[in-house]
């Protein structure tokens, strides 16, 4: 792919991302490298170091973390809010009620710019809604990055305002588990 010439690409593991992409960084100019997956306090500032763009920042603890990392680093990567469109209790990301409250917070108390929302709908449901309520969460905040689809409904998401689409398993196949063989 980084042959090709694609540059944009996620990863949904700090430390697999560690191990990889520094150097393939370094011989592709112009890569992208989102954070896609849960970020752990105690990651944040490999986080801050490697990613362009963090897409889960979910927790007052995360907020702080990054803002600290940000400030001692002097490297913004772009951050974007994760919504819980569906208030699954399995899933992080903050919960569609406290979203507002939630960025403003990220604003003011940690100094962070919040570039945009990301969401994961519920597997099994008409993802439509989700969409619909991430892009009005965008607009009343006024961000312009909305994160949302992915391989099995990004044409939903992209007719619903999505800028951003993760299709990783369309391009690549499934992801294998550390269970397979």
């Amino acid at each position: 792919m980084l042959q090709a010439g694609h540059r944009v690409f996620g990863e949904n593991r700090v430390q697999e991302a560690m191990a990889k992409w520094p150097s393939l960084k370094s011989r592709y100019p112009g890569v992208e490298l989102h954070l896609i997956g849960p970020l752990q306090s105690n990651k944040a500032k490999e986080a801050v170091a490697l990613f362009d763009v963090i897409e889960t920042v979910d927790r007052p603890k995360i907020a702080r973390a990054l803002a600290a990392e940000i400030e001692k680093q002097g490297r913004r990567p772009r951050l974007l809010v994760q919504v819980n469109t569906g208030e699954e209790p399995q899933k992080a990301g903050v919960a569609p009620p406290e979203a507002d409250r939630f960025i403003q917070d990220c604003r003011d108390e940690f100094g962070l710019q919040i570039d945009g929302v990301m969401c994961i709908p519920p597997a099994g449901e008409n993802p439509a809604p989700h969409f619909a309520l991430l892009t009005k969460i965008a607009a009343r905040n006024d961000l312009a990055i909305i994160s949302m689809g992915m391989s099995a409904d990004f044409m939903i998401a992209a007719q619903l305002g999505a800028t951003h689409v993760r299709v990783g398993s369309a391009i690549f196949g499934a992801r294998k588990s550390v269970y397979d063989e």
